[in-house]
């Protein structure tokens, strides 16, 4: 009996021992947080403050009055609707490119044809080449294709990753031969196979991978900036750099550029934080 009330008392000790521990780690951490997201609490509410307030000598958090006359000049006075809208497609085409992602990795996974394995690891290589590496490469390609200062320029070299193709095919090497040679019996071609067995089982990778094109494209500036010369081509983040250039004194107005730039980056991550934890758990399980 006393050595069972002696453990339950060392028991309980650990326990509260443990909770102090939590309790310590979890202030610790949200004091981090505090101090990290401080700047861009204070970047967005800037963002609604008149250009006189946010240069006061006595900065205040929370606008003494709130405007949205930065956002206004945004759309009106540098055109930031246009850089939205090539953004947006830039976006559009990343996800197609996604979807083509997925199908050479189904195509590396469950096909067996000759050099496969060869080709294979010939797209792993070129994750070891820089990017600037391949840039003045692919403008010289471009520019016997004639695609310089366009569009598809601009979206064609983005299309397909290693890294995508990489993650998708060691995802769906799991998926067991004998599912897809079911559907294949009741009389289902390979592009019903791919659309209607596969992607439905690849919901993880193609959720973290969704996301992370998103943000890829939402936040692509060196490429477009290279590759088009006109204006009207330019994406947010180009934009936001010529906001710096010609605004650079205008303090509000670029911290208005800034959150409409980082704010949906943030949204988007907040909500789907958890789907990229998993996938990659998940991508390095398998």
């Amino acid at each position: 009996m006393k050595f069972s009330a002696v453990s339950n008392q060392s028991l309980s000790r650990s326990i509260k021992q443990e909770r102090r521990q939590q309790w310590v780690v979890g202030i610790i951490l949200a004091l981090g947080g505090i101090l990290v997201s401080l700047p861009f609490v204070w970047m967005i509410l800037s963002a609604f403050k008149p250009e006189s307030e946010v240069m006061a000598l006595t900065p205040t958090l929370f606008p003494e009055k709130w405007t949205i006359e930065n956002f206004k000049n945004l759309f009106v006075n540098m055109n930031f609707g246009l850089y939205l809208k090539n953004t947006v497609i830039v976006v559009l085409w990343s996800f197609v490119g996604l979807f083509l992602n997925a199908m050479a990795g189904y195509a590396f996974a469950k096909f067996e044809f000759k050099g496969s394995k060869q080709l294979f690891f010939m797209v792993l290589a070129t994750m070891m080449i820089p990017g600037q590496v391949t840039m003045i490469p692919v403008y010289l390609i471009l520019n016997q294709m004639h695609l310089i200062n366009t569009m598809a320029g601009i979206v064609l070299p983005g299309l397909v990753g290693a890294f995508g193709i990489f993650l998708f095919r060691q995802f769906m090497t799991t998926i067991p031969d004998e599912l897809l040679e079911a559907a294949r019996l009741d009389g289902a071609g390979e592009l019903r196979v791919f659309w209607q067995i596969v992607l439905p089982m690849t919901k993880p990778i193609l959720a973290v991978q969704g996301i992370l094109t998103f943000i890829a494209g939402w936040n692509s500036f060196l490429w477009p900036l290279i590759i088009a010369n006109d204006e009207s081509l330019y994406t947010l983040s180009v934009g936001l750099q010529l906001l710096k250039g010609q605004y650079g004194g205008n303090f509000a107005l670029q911290m208005a550029g800034s959150t409409f730039m980082v704010v949906p980056i943030v949204i988007i991550f907040i909500l789907f934080q958890k789907y990229i934890i998993d996938g990659y758990t998940i991508s390095g399980m398998k």
